[in-house]
């Protein structure tokens, strides 16, 4: 099981090959989803942590703490590394590598390819105030992230195939990262952030239940957003960037008591009002930061 593909090639010479395919589509690609699905528990221990020796000496105590025995997470613990280490240098889709390679189902290698890209730019998901989220939460993330802050999102593949590019669909567009500091107007330039506070609250008075509280904190929240994308320049606050999204954002709202639907119609406005700023020349930019944004917000917006 831990080259399954090799099996579909192997095991069927001696079958028609009607059957062939059979036996690739259903048996082997049935064994390999079970031997590779991992525990929940399990995996939030060490979602965004190093898969090296040190991480596995570790395990003793993560199985003490999740009930889980030994031996199956040092199995999880070997699989999650064995697909990292096949699938980090390839190019193209990560989760179609994933499936190809080891037979997974779809919603299996999309966990997967979450598992391998926190691994690869080790966001932090063990501290205090991250431990009401779930792996699904964390998941959910890394997808938006890797189809639209990624290489692999905007399709700049070189055109020598042995260039030695950032993997496309595991490492963060460093490009993108680097612009991200261009949005610090919004809140540095006093008109700007004025007027994007006026356009928001007009959009929204009467529609929320927390007007008053958004207004009177708008532009902590504001900078609070602005800041976490201008600091994405820096490898520690991309591992940060969830600890600062709860910080920045999720606590002062819940703080608030704001309502989920409350958080979805003030991101919505937030985002889109910024279209009508004249002075702001970074639109596309925006789009691609706060639309994922938003998505992953809604996500960690819960108790």
């Amino acid at each position: 099981m831990h080259r399954p593909s090799c099996y579909t090639s192997s095991s069927s010479r001696s079958l028609p090959p009607g059957r062939r395919c059979s036996l690739k589509g259903s048996v082997v690609s049935s064994a390999s989803t079970r031997y590779y699905t991992f525990d929940e528990a399990f995996v939030r221990e060490v979602l965004g942590k190093k898969l090296s020796k040190g991480t596995k000496k570790d395990l003793d105590d993560i199985s003490t703490k999740t009930g889980i025995t030994l031996k199956s997470c040092r199995r999880q613990f070997d699989n999650f590394k064995r697909v990292f280490k096949v699938v980090e240098e390839m190019r193209g889709s990560l989760v179609d590598n994933i499936q190809q390679h080891f037979l997974l189902s779809d919603r299996l290698a999309r966990d997967y390819a979450a598992i391998v890209f926190f691994a690869n730019n080790r966001f932090e998901t063990g501290k205090k105030k991250l431990q009401y989220l779930s792996f699904g939460d964390f998941a959910f993330c890394a997808e938006l992230m890797i189809q639209n802050w990624t290489l692999g999102a905007v399709g700049e593949a070189p055109t020598d195939p042995d260039s030695q590019v950032d993997d496309m669909d595991v490492d963060l567009d460093k490009e993108f990262l680097q612009d991200l500091k261009e949005l610090k107007v919004l809140v540095a330039d006093k008109d700007l952030l004025d007027l994007h506070k006026s356009l928001v609250c007009t959009a929204l008075r009467g529609k929320i239940g927390v007007f008053s509280e958004m207004e009177t904190n708008f532009k902590n929240l504001s900078r609070g957003l602005v800041n976490v994308a201008a600091k994405l320049t820096h490898n520690k606050d991309v591992r940060d960037l969830f600890v600062d999204l709860v910080e920045k954002f999720v606590e002062p709202c819940r703080s608030d008591h704001w309502p989920l639907n409350d958080v979805r119609l003030f991101l919505n406005q937030y985002s889109a009002s910024v279209h009508s700023l004249d002075g702001f020349r970074h639109q596309a930019l925006w789009e691609r930061y706060m639309g994922t944004l938003c998505g992953c917000l809604l996500r960690l917006y819960h108790d």
